[in-house]
């Protein structure tokens, strides 16, 4: 846990008693905590005073050198904070970047936008409006995330006879069958009474070996006669066959601990009004960006920033969103609003809505009790997203938060910046291209001079970056929230549009799970926009030097230089959406988990040695074994695997054997083998817990420098695989050329595996 998560009084007792900072502290706190706030009316003095001082900080004029000392000033006190540990001291960062980014808003606006000509007039107003977007962006985000509010498990009555009933659905469509299965043994085991606990697979595939498979377990098994309205019409029509007071819901690959319901049903005892509460979607396999760029594990995902700080922040006001799976929802309030909804292809975050505007109240738990398999190449992941930015755009259109009853001003914010982060698809392209347009047509986007420029626009993303690296330094490193856009942005752009213009385009789309990648390729389908993006900018930068060559003065040098500059940024970043399109090899179609548990190797001749595991899977286990021990490839051995006072014996069999480290695979198990092994891996009340938010924190300097490393990464790869087509290309216009280069024991060997 990071010290921004702890009390006052906690922050206040590791100081010297006696140093000014303790003092200071002492008495802020006092102040926060005087009686004076709980009225009314002086909060609202302090409200309309804050809101005067803010206005006359933002419009004041000063000259460059004004400018500057005032940013300047501002800047190192935002550091000199940020060396502070605890919450208020974030919230000042937060009114910094506010005062910063509003000052430089009110300047953009009113002294920069006097454009002469049609040119200057087209680019000038367009980049304006991205502006505006992102500022709104920024400050809904503040606003979600300045103090998330951390809800704790609430205890159970001792007397289980008291717990309600619960069913589970894992809903399926197409995937295989061994990927449900972890799921589905999970489910049985978690930690609830057997008579109160009713697990369904519902397969809207209607497959006869899912029916036996459950018929064999004694789980139960729906279908319906249709597919309407796809995972949510799906979960519809189960509710009309159980019962269960409660339902926790489970997308098929999602395998939840047994620890699931114990730590969640708390809160629905607890508060009669409470009608959903969500876990994080945690995920064992590395996501497209980690996988192509090997940072699994070595830097937060993409999807971490929303489960680890947003949603976090979102509790605080009542707005927790439903998310599709790893959830529980009441099954009164959930019939109420008519079931899961299906007027989006985001049936999740609307069911959530819906809830919300009859006065529910929703819930969030950041703690992974569950863990699933991410999407497994890059143009899975764009459709993903594509679907999400639909459906959000839809629910925009069909239901908008800001209008209509039901919510406070933080719901519907929280819902608003959630929707508006799918629009981010033309402001990003026009960040990406900006510089272009004084490089290539000399249009000036700003009404100012460089100097004045850099002074009032630094600040602003200056105080930005520290601030949003400080509320967002464990789940999201600096510069990547860019590069994540950039891969994406052309790709949802176009959806998000057509879905404001008609809600009723686009259908749902299943994410293709547990596949495999047999080689490495470069998707160059994928990766076009990337690639027009970033000889553009080349271009654009190339142009930039022959501008520099002619330059009649200083101040038309400085110009080219900032544009060449953000130039050089969009080069950095096309090139690293590029490296993402590298797709790499994976071969294995059941991911490992590094975990270090106790286990024992047992020997046919009645030997045993114990060990420890270093991974895990659905297929196989990996050892620590002694440097001196060794087994030779297809040795049959049982491994036992022990957990407090559990332990199950799996036969298996020697895949790999090194200095120190066995590789095993399973044998063919039986069912209660597969689910004994379940028991022992996945289902662990604390298998996710160590992989959860503890990674070392972001330092915006050392994350830029990796941005820019994996875009150098991404130029090679492009270079590398053109050259690839080219001398590809040749040998096919002459097949005598890779025979000349084939050396005699090459082609031996060739001969020999093809015969």
């Amino acid at each position: 846990m990071t010290t921004d998560n702890r009390t006052a009084a906690d922050e206040v007792a590791d100081l010297d008693p006696n140093s000014f900072q303790a003092r200071w502290r002492r008495a802020v706190h006092r102040l926060a905590d005087a009686p004076l706030w709980h009225h009314p009316l002086a909060r609202l003095v302090a409200v309309v005073l804050s809101a005067l001082l803010l206005s006359i900080v933002v419009s004041v004029p000063l000259d460059l050198t004004g400018q500057l000392l005032f940013s300047a000033g501002s800047f190192a006190g935002a550091l000199l904070l940020n060396r502070t540990p605890g919450r208020l001291t974030t919230l000042a960062m937060i009114v910094l970047s506010i005062t910063a980014s509003t000052r430089y808003m009110y300047w953009r606006v009113t002294e920069t936008t006097g454009f002469t000509n049609i040119v200057d007039g087209f680019f000038g107003f367009g980049l304006v409006a991205a502006e505006l977007y992102a500022f709104l962006v920024l400050l809904i985000g503040y606003f979600q995330t300045a103090w998330p509010l951390q809800r704790k498990p609430v205890p159970l009555p001792a007397d289980t006879q008291t717990w309600p009933s619960v069913d589970v659905f894992i809903p399926t469509y197409n995937e295989p069958l061994d990927v449900v299965k972890q799921t589905v043994f999970s489910a049985m085991q978690m930690d609830w009474p057997a008579d109160r606990l009713h697990v369904y697979v519902l397969d809207d595939g209607r497959r006869a070996e899912f029916r036996a498979f459950c018929e064999a377990l004694g789980v139960g098994y729906l279908t319906r006669s249709d597919n309407d309205h796809a995972k949510a019409g799906n979960i519809n029509a189960a509710l009309a066959v159980t019962s269960s007071e409660y339902v926790a819901i489970f997308d098929c690959d999602h395998i939840p601990t047994r620890s699931f319901l114990q730590v969640c049903m708390g809160w629905f005892l607890r508060d009669p009004q409470l009608a959903m509460l969500q876990t994080p979607h945690h995920f064992f396999s590395p996501d497209p960006f980690e996988k192509n760029l090997d940072t699994f594990h070595a830097m937060p995902n993409e999807g971490e920033l929303f489960y680890g700080v947003v949603q976090d922040g979102n509790d605080l006001w009542n707005a927790s969103f439903f998310c599709g799976s790893c959830a529980v929802i009441r099954r009164g309030p959930l019939l109420e609003v008519g079931g899961v909804a299906v007027e989006t292809v985001t049936e999740d975050a609307h069911t959530a809505l819906k809830l919300s505007r009859l006065g529910y109240n929703t819930a969030y738990l950041e703690l992974p009790q569950a863990a699933g398999l991410a999407t497994e190449s890059l143009s899975a992941h764009v459709g993903q997203r594509i679907r999400w930015a639909r459906g959000m755009a839809q629910i925009f259109r069909v239901d908008n938060p800001l209008l209509g009853k039901g919510l406070n001003w933080g719901q519907r914010l929280c819902y608003l910046n959630a929707m508006l982060h799918f629009f981010n698809g033309l402001p990003r392209l026009v960040f990406l291209t900006a510089p272009l347009a004084y490089l290539f047509f000399g249009a000036h986007v700003f009404q100012a001079t460089a100097m004045l420029i850099t002074a009032y626009a630094l600040p602003h993303l200056a105080h930005a970056s520290i601030t949003n690296s400080r509320i967002q330094g464990r789940f999201r490193y600096s510069f990547w929230n860019e590069v994540y856009e950039s891969v994406l942005a052309w790709y949802i752009m176009r959806p998000v549009m057509l879905a404001v213009l008609n809600p009723k385009l686009g259908k749902f789309n299943v994410t293709a799970k547990g596949g495999v990648i047999e080689r490495s390729y470069f998707d160059w389908s994928i990766a076009r926009p990337y690639l027009v993006l970033l000889l553009i900018n080349l271009l654009g930068f190339a142009v930039g030097i022959g501008r520099l060559l002619v330059a009649p003065s200083s101040e038309v040098v400085t110009t080219v230089l900032i544009n060449m500059l953000w130039t050089l940024y969009n080069i950095v970043l096309a090139s690293a959406s590029l490296a993402v399109a590298s797709e790499t090899r994976q071969v294995r179609s059941t991911p490992r988990v590094a975990t270090v548990m106790p286990a024992a190797l047992r020997f046919a001749d009645g030997r045993t040695l114990m060990c420890e595991t270093d991974d895990f899977s659905q297929g196989g286990v990996g050892l620590q074994v002694p440097p001196d021990f060794s087994l030779p490839l297809g040795t049959a051995v049982q491994v036992s695997l022990m957990r407090s006072q559990e332990e199950g014996t799996f036969p298996a069999h020697v895949t790999f054997s090194a200095r120190g480290r066995i590789g095993l695979a399973f044998a063919e198990l039986n069912l209660q083998q597969q689910a004994d092994l379940t028991r022992l891996t996945f289902a662990r009340a604390d298998a996710w817990l160590d992989f959860w938010g503890n990674r070392r924190r972001d330092k915006p300097l050392r994350s830029l420098r990796s941005v820019m490393r994996v875009g150098l990464r991404g130029l090679r790869q492009v270079v590398g695989n053109l050259g690839n087509i080219v001398r590809g290309r040749r040998e096919l216009l002459d097949p005598q050329e890779e025979f000349r280069k084939t050396k005699p024991s090459q082609i031996t060997m060739k001969t020999e595996k093809t015969a």
